[in-house]
């Protein structure tokens, strides 16, 4: 009797010393089981981790991203491709790497939707069939997803009356095919409008007409990069949110959309490695003081479509070092749900 008294006195104050240990552990250590996804793809708590890899090269992107995910050291649960017109997506290849149970992915696709046309001619209806059939094929692949319709507008802007690329038509052009979809049952789809983090393009006349509307847009996305050599936009991650008061922008006239960096990087020019750790460590600060940032997609590539930037992770081995000290933080374990 004593000898079950003691057994039970040890079990009570071991359940007790391992509740208050846990009580004292970061609340970071607990989410890869704390943090998931809601309806509209929004974490709990922490952030999404993502990559569009292989850029530029024309190799398969689902192979780049396995290959980057391994180098690494971390799944990019954001799986980002890019398509346009009547390309068939989602392909074999992304539905298989978001059905891979082993490594939970969402993915993220870019879709030029007006390609062939023009974002006022898809506003006009003139694209329905095309929107149509993506709706079918949206709903047969079941998973919810990400969906950009033409990021980075302000490159495709043409100011004049009558061009059919004026911000106020991309605008049109992105309500219009929401709104089509929804009309055709798609339940699946949480749409992110992605901007460029360059400020000569917020200092334009019509950078707000670009936006289609809260009631159609579901994050809010930005494309930022840091150049790591000293000159033009060199920056750490914080000043790439801040670049042309976007943050501030985002937060204070639509704060209740989570923003999305749908594509970011630190870039030196090929062929003149740089360290580029000081931007990724500047990353989880950065974080910290920017809150409404719920998810990162890194674009990895050695040579870019200027021709002389080399984005890559692992330009330099202290690079790569930092990156994957980087993609370990527990403020990433974030189970998609």
């Amino acid at each position: 009797m004593r000898r079950s008294k003691l057994l039970k006195f040890s079990s009570v104050l071991t359940a007790m010393l391992a509740g208050a240990a846990a009580a004292l552990m970061p609340a970071a250590a607990h989410a890869d089981t704390a943090c998931a996804t809601g309806p509209k793809l929004v974490p709990s708590c922490g952030v999404l981790w993502g990559a569009a890899a292989g850029g530029f090269t024309g190799g398969p992107r689902d192979v780049a991203n396995q290959g980057w995910e391994r180098e690494s050291g971390r799944t990019a649960t954001i799986f980002h491709t890019y398509h346009k017109g009547d390309e068939l997506f989602p392909t074999r290849a992304e539905i298989a790497m978001t059905g891979d149970a082993a490594h939970p992915r969402v993915l993220l696709t870019n879709w030029k939707v007006a390609y062939g046309t023009t974002w006022a001619a898809v506003a006009r209806g003139a694209e329905d069939r095309r929107i149509d059939a993506f709706a079918a094929r949206a709903k047969a692949y079941g998973k919810r997803f990400f969906l950009n319709l033409n990021h980075e507008p302000e490159n495709e802007v043409r100011d004049r009356a009558g061009s059919g690329w004026r911000a106020s038509d991309f605008a049109a052009m992105y309500r219009h095919t929401i709104q089509r979809l929804r009309a055709d049952g798609v339940t699946n789809v949480v749409n992110v409008v992605i901007y460029m983090s360059n400020e000569q393009w917020m200092a334009k006349s019509w950078w707000k007409d670009l936006y289609p509307g809260d009631d159609v847009v579901d994050w809010i996305g930005l494309d930022a990069y840091a150049n790591a050599e000293p000159g033009y936009h060199h920056d750490l991650f914080g000043g790439v949110l801040d670049r042309g008061g976007f943050y501030n922008w985002a937060t204070t006239r639509h704060p209740s959309k989570p923003i999305m960096i749908a594509e970011w990087g630190a870039y030196h020019r090929e062929y003149h490695p740089v360290d580029k750790s000081a931007v990724y460590n500047s990353v989880l600060p950065a974080l910290a003081a920017h809150p409404a940032v719920k998810a990162i997609s890194y674009f990895d590539t050695k040579h870019d479509a200027t021709g002389d930037r080399d984005i890559s992770i692992d330009s330099t081995s202290r690079g790569l070092a930092s990156f994957r000290k980087l993609a370990a933080s527990p403020l990433f374990a974030v189970n998609v749900s």
